[in-house]
């Protein structure tokens, strides 16, 4: 049997180019390593609740294609992400708006809340030459040191005055009560978790789990005229110009038997002496409801720690400082001489993509390509 395309990965990107071919007509085969579908939006079902394996997603986009194309696959909820941040046991909102900031300084009113941060930021004068210089510069330096400093080392395991500044080029801040922390058009969960609306993208197409694409290259290479490729560009290369850095996750997850551990999907840990850098408590993603609406008797939470990456670890966010992106741009380049393979997603581009960018890129790839 030969195919028209190999896909090599089954999330989002994969996964949305598979649909599109199969629907031209063309045959199609899609391999993973891993032994589910999904990638990184993959959920698996705990005592009822979606859980969300590999960290929270939460869908949120202005590109009214996007949102009309996912919704072909799934009913989304109205879940709007209003994160909360906990330093030493204080509670604040997040993103920075006026309840944060009648938390922090007591103030009532836009004006002195305004008056306060443009105080406090004066005392960064000249042009910021690290992370913390840069944040202080937006913000000033109680939210800085109460809901930034901690998080953000942790995040990337440096100190923040060893951090560039570009790494927080604006920090929103609203003069508002809103805590809709993306104040995207459209936004919400998929009812039923992201698996079952990727087994709707992939309903029909030929799937093989647990298929290591780079270990059987030569054989997988012989079933299809063209190949999608969206894993590590530099593991497709052997790592032969040396490896692209990334930071990872690990993720401790603990079944309780109660309902309730935090009011909230997300909590924050913006002090350095918690090790986690976040608490997700699955079942608010959908408002601790089952999928007939009973309420769920017991709840999933799980810890994030953020960590250097090693190979063999499962690489999260791309390191985009320039050393890496010079190194990327030589992938590119030995990418760009493989005539029948189109790199693509995350990891093939080595690129930060939320979850509507993914699908955007995929869409942009079908029209060339299809």
């Amino acid at each position: 049997m030969k195919y028209d395309y190999l896909i090599v990965g089954s999330g989002l990107y994969g996964a949305v180019f598979a649909h599109e071919a199969a629907a031209k007509g063309k045959k199609v085969l899609v391999i993973d390593k891993r032994p589910n579908i999904a990638g990184n939006v993959y959920t698996e079902k705990v005592e009822g609740i979606n859980v969300h394996k590999y960290g929270a997603h939460i869908f949120h986009t202005n590109l009214k294609h996007v949102w009309d194309y996912v919704t072909r696959f799934a009913e989304f909820n109205r879940f709007t992400n209003s994160p909360v941040a906990n330093f030493n046991g204080e509670l604040y909102s997040l993103p920075f708006n006026m309840y944060t900031f009648n938390k922090m300084w007591g103030v009532v009113t836009p004006e002195e809340a305004q008056a306060k941060i443009d105080e406090q930021r004066a005392e960064i004068k000249g042009e910021p030459q690290n992370l913390e210089e840069q944040a202080i510069s937006l913000v000033g330096r109680d939210i800085y040191e109460k809901l930034i400093k901690g998080y953000t080392e942790k995040q990337w395991g440096r100190d923040c005055t060893e951090l560039p500044p570009f790494i927080i080029k604006r920090l929103p801040v609203r003069l508002t009560f809103d805590n809709n922390y993306f104040n995207a058009l459209y936004q919400g969960i998929p009812v039923g978790g992201y698996t079952k609306m990727v087994e709707n993208m992939l309903d029909g197409i030929e799937v093989r789990l647990n298929v290591d694409y780079l270990e059987n290259k030569e054989e997988l290479d012989k079933l299809a005229d063209k190949v999608l490729y969206t894993g590590a560009i530099d593991a497709y290369f052997g790592y032969k110009l040396g490896n692209l850095e990334y930071r990872s996750v690990r993720f401790e997850n603990e079944l309780l038997d109660k309902p309730n551990f935090q009011g909230n999907a997300a909590v924050n840990y913006t002090d350095r002496e918690t090790p986690w850098t976040r608490i997700i408590e699955h079942k608010w993603f959908e408002f601790g409801k089952d999928e007939n609406g009973n309420d769920l008797p017991k709840t999933v939470i799980s810890r994030e720690y953020s960590s250097e990456w090693k190979l063999g670890d499962e690489p999260y966010y791309p390191v985009n400082d320039e050393k890496n992106s010079k190194l990327y741009e030589e992938y590119k380049k030995l990418a760009e001489g493989e005539k029948n393979v189109i790199f693509g997603g995350r990891l093939g581009e080595y690129k930060y993509y939320d979850m509507d960018a993914v699908i955007d890129s995929a869409l942009k790839k079908c029209e060339e390509e299809l």
